[in-house]
């Protein structure tokens, strides 16, 4: 399949607006239509310039603007060579010493729209060069001029140059915000996978030290079956003693992760990590820190790992009703639906402006961290607004050993 190159867009066509993305074709058929009869009319009433002549003239300067919206420089090629005719043509003829040459006025106001077309799409150095040719030809056309050089002769070459450094200007204005808005949505878009990584790292951390523990009690029970247990065979002493080794090894390898892992902001991690247990005490907190909170608990037994989860959805859900709904109300309730934890958090509209937050230095990313937990987990997470203005968080995380496989 064979791609086919896309031509060059029209000027302001990246506008969001729909008339601002046709401004320059009412602007370009305007300045045709207008100019196209004036042109003819001054040429041949005032100039005396003979009809068909005057008449392909003015289709030379005038109909190349339409061109301009899409290729201006190609339709300055044209106009420009058609401006510089027309003014030798004129030599031809006696007109008034009153009217403006080598460029009468039709011919400026025309020639301006194009050096507007010029600079909102050509770079620096083409906008230069065709200021040069412009200033160029009126210098050499002031050589013959029929009645004497005069500061007029000069109108046409102080207009485009400003005209054509206004529009360079906008359009580098323009190109400068593009990129710059372009560049924020990179920046963005990395802030959030940096905030995804990093919350990832901080359960991974959090997570080997369930593992850690779960590990060191099969490297103790190891060791200590033949102390325990009697009349055990050297065969099987022997496959214990292997067991053990192995968990140690394991439990090194860990500690080796885990300093990968860990992190100069990571202080204060070598805590014992909560579970299901501490959920109460938090809620205590908050109470204190003036959001009334009521706690349903679960007394079911669950993995370490499922415990921690469920702690961390709470913490973050209840440090987001401190710092977003300071004052509403709070129902916290932990429970087991078979094999699942179901945990559920629940906050009315806040009554005043939000507040300082409980935890300044935050206790993860939010809802980034709650998904994550939730997703390692194996589990569902349902968030969203209430109708009354309130927020919940509903996250269901499986209890059995193969959920986690």
């Amino acid at each position: 399949m064979t791609s086919v190159e896309e031509g060059p867009r029209a000027l302001l066509a990246g506008a969001s607006n729909r008339w601002v993305r046709l401004l320059p074709w009412g602007v370009a058929f305007v300045l045709s239509v207008a100019l196209l009869p004036t042109t003819i009319v001054v040429l041949t009433r005032d100039y005396g310039l003979d009809a068909g002549v005057a008449s392909a003239l003015a289709v030379a300067q005038a109909a190349p603007l339409l061109l301009a919206v899409v290729r201006p420089l190609r339709a300055w090629y044209v106009i420009f060579l058609a401006d510089v005719a027309g003014a030798l043509a004129l030599l031809t003829v006696d007109f008034e010493e009153r009217l403006l040459w080598p460029f009468p006025p039709m011919e400026i106001v025309g020639y301006i729209g194009l050096c507007l077309a010029l600079g909102l799409r050509e770079p620096r150095r083409t906008l230069l060069l065709v200021w040069l040719a412009t200033a160029g030809a009126n210098i050499g056309l002031g050589f013959v001029a029929p009645h004497g050089a005069n500061a007029m002769s000069v109108l046409l070459t102080i207009l485009s140059g400003v005209v054509l450094l206004l529009g360079g200007a906008l359009r580098e204005r323009h190109e400068v915000q593009r990129r710059l808005a372009e560049q924020e949505t990179i920046s963005e878009a990395e802030r959030e996978r940096r905030t995804l990584l990093e919350e990832r790292a901080r359960i991974a951390r959090e997570l080997h030290d369930v593992v850690a523990h779960h590990m060191s009690v099969i490297t103790v029970q190891a060791d200590t079956a033949a102390y325990r247990l009697e009349r055990l065979s050297p065969e099987v002493q022997e496959e214990f003693t292997s067991i053990a080794a192995t968990a140690r090894e394991s439990l090194g390898e860990m500690r080796r992760l885990l300093g990968v892992l860990r992190n100069e902001e990571a202080r204060g991690e070598l805590a014992p990590q909560p579970g299901l247990t501490r959920i109460g005490q938090l809620v205590e907190a908050t109470t204190r820190a003036g959001v009334p909170v009521t706690f349903t608990a679960c007394d079911a037994e669950v993995p370490d790992a499922v415990g921690l989860s469920a702690y961390r959805i709470v913490q973050e859900a209840l440090a987001n009703v401190v710092r977003h709904a300071p004052g509403a109300p709070a129902q916290v309730s932990v429970s087991r639906d078979g094999e699942r934890l179901t945990v559920l958090i629940v906050n009315g509209p806040p009554p005043d402006p939000p507040a300082v937050p409980l935890e300044e230095g935050g206790t993860g990313h939010g809802l980034v961290g709650m998904r994550e937990r939730v997703r390692i987990a194996g589990g569902t997470l349902d968030v969203g607004p209430l109708p009354d203005g309130g927020f919940r968080v509903a996250a269901r995380l499986p209890l059995t050993r193969e959920d986690f496989t």
